[in-house]
């Protein structure tokens, strides 16, 4: 199989800081990827090395097969819309997208405009005059109307409402349908957009700490609680990822296989099972802040 992406045991150094270290990917065609971690996790540092805007310290990268470096044709697959920008301060909205409509062969100039409309940018605005959210409002833009191959998004939503970042995640999913393509989202926003991504991807101090089908990873992913007594029965050989005592009661968040049988059972001992939503997950994984059980809302 050609993958639209392969990292093959990529590293990555800066001096004597490890940002990346043996990263090994297969990200395949026309699927939508959740590149999820925490500030420093290396996410950015991979999707340069990705894009071919920066070398790793070992390993390497395929696009559709291809290395990228000084490869134009491989290059031409991507789209990728950075937290940074994308244009020269003193481009007006209307002649980024002119510029941009020139570098990519699919570029959608009716789903630009009508995503221009939408998001209620003034093409004739010189970039430097722009908010941070109508920044990347074109950056959206931008990727979206790309209708490039494989199409990256770092952090693209910086500055905007919640009403903007809805219609970025109806018009991907909209374009997505009729146009299948690799999406990548690197976000921290993992709440509101679970339910876009096929893939999961969690980085954790430059190393890949979990990956894998985003229904799989959320069906493994259970809070089991009650008698103390019974839930640790229930739970031995589990991978246990946090333990919460209330006098004689136990919670506990799991990330392991739970059969049908095994659920049943567990209710017939009055054991309470539901699960554990993705951004709680990627939390007890990378070691973050503990939300507690009252915290969420189920």
């Amino acid at each position: 199989m050609t993958y639209a992406v392969e990292c093959r045991n990529i590293s990555k150094s800066f001096g004597k800081n490890i940002a990346l270290s043996d990263i090994n990917l297969n990200l395949e065609k026309d699927k939508i990827y959740g590149l999820l971690g925490r500030n420093g996790a290396g996410k950015s540092t991979l999707l340069n090395i990705v894009t071919a805007q920066l070398f790793p310290s070992s390993g390497e990268v395929r696009i559709f097969g291809e290395a990228p470096y000084e490869n134009d044709r491989a290059l031409g697959h991507i789209c990728i819309v950075k937290e940074s920008g994308m244009f020269l301060k003193d481009v007006k909205v209307g002649d980024a997208l002119d510029i941009a409509s020139s570098f990519y062969a699919n570029w959608d100039n009716n789903l630009a405009e009508r995503l221009l409309r939408e998001f209620e940018l003034d093409r004739k605005k010189y970039y430097k005059n722009l908010s941070l959210g109508m920044k990347s409002q074109l950056g959206i833009i931008v990727g979206l109307a790309s209708r490039a191959p494989i199409t990256i998004f770092d952090e693209p939503y910086i500055g905007l409402d919640a009403a903007g970042r809805q219609l970025f995640y109806d018009a991907l999913i909209d374009d997505y349908m009729e146009n299948p393509r690799t999406i990548i989202l690197s976000t921290h926003l993992i709440d509101e957009v679970s339910n876009l991504l096929e893939e999961v991807i969690i980085l954790h101090k430059g190393t890949v700490k979990l990956e894998g089908n985003s229904e799989d990873i959320k069906n493994k992913a259970f809070y089991i609680s009650g008698i103390k007594d019974r839930v640790e029965n229930h739970i031995t050989g589990k991978k246990v990822l946090s333990k919460e005592e209330f006098g004689k009661t136990l919670a506990v968040a799991i990330f392991d296989n739970i059969s049908e049988k095994e659920k049943r059972v567990m209710e017939a001992d009055d054991l309470t099972i539901s699960n554990v939503p993705l951004q709680q997950l990627f939390i007890y994984l990378t070691g973050g802040r503990m939300i507690k059980r009252g915290d969420i809302n189920e």
